[in-house]
């Protein structure tokens, strides 16, 4: 996919300022609208002055981003003649997505300063994201891996990572630091971070401590077995989730990880994290929120169905569309609607990245009644429909 090109802001955006620092304690309410007010009792604004001499952004995400090689025909990594190059990495996904949604977004990490490390800076930074976080590593290489595009029914595929000492791995607390980090609204990490070195896995740790001046974080499980290796992974990400404002995971991933079978149970493994998110793929997903005290009531909202190019990516992709209308202040089934559509553009692309619906596209479909909702089936070139009126995605199979 192409670059996209970067849209501005909307200065009259409600949400523009609706995430502020919680000073380690974060008090909530529900709005009229629902919208979540993250407002601490100090009532600033962790991000008007980084300390880090960088201007404060909308999301902060850190982790490992890696140059990919596609096959450039169908069939196994054994019998591919050549391949295509891209990138990938969970982090790096939600920040481009978020920047071709109009955020402000910065990406940290580390690269080799190979030719790779060159490229991602580059095709990242195509994206609008902000790189200048991120540092060269002369001893170390940039991280790459071979996946075939899989099965559009089951997703089955081959992937081949060459990571194991990369630049990335080698991020700590005492080369990040908290406070570029901590220089952004949002704070988004994954599990993958942690399962990369003892190093990656003290630092996200420390990321997630409550301390003053914390931004808003937000924590996807993502959990890799291959990365884990049986390294305590369970009790690893269930510490790390708990320590996280908010909190994605996967039905299916509550289940390997954790050996729980439904979304209340994961709900009650997680009693701290203000949002927990659980996505129960081509199902739709169920989030509960705390902002009126307990565990929150449950809110299911279905996925529109998908003419599935690949599956690659859709996680990272639901995660950007979420925090999106977090940011935008919007209510809890809004957010969860935006997830889904930002997920189905991922899903009808072959690669780990697609461009966002535009927003005045995106919002007409999240404003659709429960009925029209669910007649929803998107394919491939959906998210460039945007003229007015145009209710050709929507259709009753």
């Amino acid at each position: 996919m192409k670059s996209p090109r970067r849209r501005a802001r909307d200065p009259n955006d409600p949400g523009a300022t609706s995430i502020v620092t919680t000073g380690g304690s974060r008090k909530g309410g529900n709005g009229a609208d629902g919208a979540v007010d993250d407002r601490a009792d100090t009532g600033t604004d962790a991000a008007a002055d980084t300390g880090t001499g960088l201007a404060p952004v909308d999301v902060v995400t850190l982790g490992e981003s890696m140059v990919a090689f596609l096959p450039s025909r169908p069939g196994r990594l054994a019998d591919a003649p050549s391949f295509e190059r891209s990138i990938g990495g969970a982090e790096s996904n939600v920040a481009c997505t978020l920047a071709a949604a109009g955020h402000t977004t910065r990406w940290v990490s580390r690269v080799g300063t190979d030719g790779f490390g060159d490229h991602l800076l580059e095709a990242i930074g195509a994206y609008g994201v902000d790189v200048t976080a991120v540092r060269r590593d002369p001893d170390r290489p940039t991280g790459l891996y071979f996946r075939t595009a899989g099965d559009r029914a089951t997703d089955a595929h081959e992937v081949v990572y060459h990571r194991a000492g990369s630049a990335a791995s080698a991020m700590s607390v005492g080369n990040v630091g908290e406070a570029v980090p901590y220089s952004g609204r949002v704070l988004h990490l994954t599990g993958i971070t942690a399962a990369l070195s003892p190093a990656c896995r003290d630092l996200v740790r420390h990321l997630l401590a409550p301390r003053p001046g914390r931004p808003l974080v937000s924590f996807d499980v993502n959990h890799r077995p291959l990365l884990w290796r049986g390294r305590d992974d369970a009790r690893m990400l269930l510490e790390l989730a708990r320590g996280a404002d908010i909190v994605f995971v996967g039905a299916d991933e509550a289940r390997a990880a954790w050996g729980l079978h439904d979304a209340r149970a994961v709900r009650d493994a997680l009693p701290e994290p203000r949002t927990v998110v659980v996505k129960q793929g081509a199902d739709g997903a169920i989030a509960y929120d705390r902002s009126s005290g307990g565990a929150g009531t449950a809110t299911f909202v279905p996925a529109p169905r998908v003419d599935v190019v690949a599956h690659v990516g859709a996680g990272d992709a639901f995660a950007a569309g979420f925090l999106s209308a977090t940011l935008r202040g919007l209510p809890l089934r809004d957010r969860l609607r935006h997830g889904h559509l930002t997920a189905a553009a991922a899903l009808t692309v072959p690669g780990d990245l697609a461009a966002p619906p535009a927003r005045d596209h995106a919002d007409r479909l999240v404003a659709l009644d429960e009925a029209a909702w669910g007649r929803l089936r998107l394919g491939p070139g959906w998210t460039t429909r945007a003229a007015a009126g145009d209710d050709e995605e929507v259709r009753t199979p």
